[in-house]
């Protein structure tokens, strides 16, 4: 059917049915690329990382012969017995469990606290409050004043200087403060009819519809204790508050070391240090690849809910 032979239609105009054909094929392409395009960042991504986990189950051996590893010719768990057998490596395991959990709760819950009542238009002060927060988004006081004022405060080889300086981020607040404006006022005038102050009304009513937010900003606060080693690194020299990232530097650390001294046989020093390294890297992530899926839908829903609306 030719377009010019259907009532209604300008001459010279594509008919609806080429319009759908073309749109539909368009919609085929971009499909097509999209998926490879994915499939493409997927492979740069999950190849490096198979290689890590494979090779530190690697034999010294198998990892003298190859610098990549699909599958190594035999599997073994020396590594990880090594890595185990360092004798301050469970503390350190405790001293990053018990920084992650205790950092999280103090983090969150003080952000919390700070956020509820600059979610309220009717707070005095409120517009001075968030110019001062926004200001700390964007400029710090540097690393020899903030040096400086840890060691003033007294937190030099301290756990509290794990957990204390990172007891605030207003980043964390936004999110929150866009969260708990979304709370129906008619929970909280309900709340406050029956006789609620302020505290009741948060705890009972703020932070348990507040869920998602909370499990979002527990993430961001945990991952980054979890991996933070730069304050052991500058605050830290009482190795007993170390924790097992300043660990897996040490032992990258003296691996290299070891490799450069040794002469005689320094290719199976260097991939048996090598294989060492690579456990102490699954050990380190793994916690955090195991926990996330539990948290990923309240991490989604809590960044777009509290980023988006307000």
């Amino acid at each position: 059917m030719n377009a010019k032979t259907v009532k209604g239609l300008p001459e010279g105009k594509p008919s609806f049915v080429a319009q759908s054909q073309r749109v539909r094929h368009n919609s085929i392409f971009f499909d097509v690329a999209n998926a490879a395009l994915l499939l493409l960042f997927t492979i740069i991504i999950v190849v490096p990382v198979w290689n890590i986990v494979i090779s530190s189950f690697a034999t010294s051996e198998s990892l003298s012969e190859n610098d990549f590893i699909f599958w190594p010719k035999a599997l073994s768990l020396d590594n990880y017995a090594a890595v185990f057998s360092d004798d301050g490596l469970w503390q350190s395991l405790f001293i990053s469990v018990s920084r992650t959990a205790v950092g999280v709760i103090a983090h969150t819950m003080f952000c919390a606290v700070f956020a509820y009542p600059l979610s309220k238009a009717y707070l005095k002060g409120r517009s001075v409050y968030s110019a001062m927060g926004i200001i700390t988004m964007f400029f710090s006081g540097g690393m020899i004043p903030t040096y400086l004022l840890i060691k003033s405060l007294g937190l030099l080889d301290s756990f509290w200087v794990y957990i204390i300086p990172g007891l605030f981020s207003y980043y964390d607040v936004i999110i929150l403060m866009n969260f708990f404006r979304q709370v129906p006022n008619s929970l909280i005038d309900s709340a406050r009819i029956d006789g609620a102050g302020e505290l009741r009304v948060f705890s009972s009513i703020i932070l348990p519809l507040s869920k998602p937010a909370l499990a979002t900003i527990a993430l961001f606060h945990g991952v980054a204790q979890w991996n933070d080693f730069m304050t052991t690194k500058l605050y830290i020299n009482n190795e007993a508050l170390y924790p097992l990232q300043m660990r897996l530097y040490e032992i990258i650390v003296r691996s290299q070391a070891s490799a450069q001294m040794g002469t005689v046989g320094s290719l199976m020093v260097d991939t048996t240090t090598r294989g060492m390294r690579l456990a102490t890297i699954i050990i380190t992530i793994a916690p955090i690849l195991i926990l996330y899926p539990f948290v990923q839908r309240y991490f989604v829903s809590g960044t777009m809910l509290g980023a988006v609306k307000g």
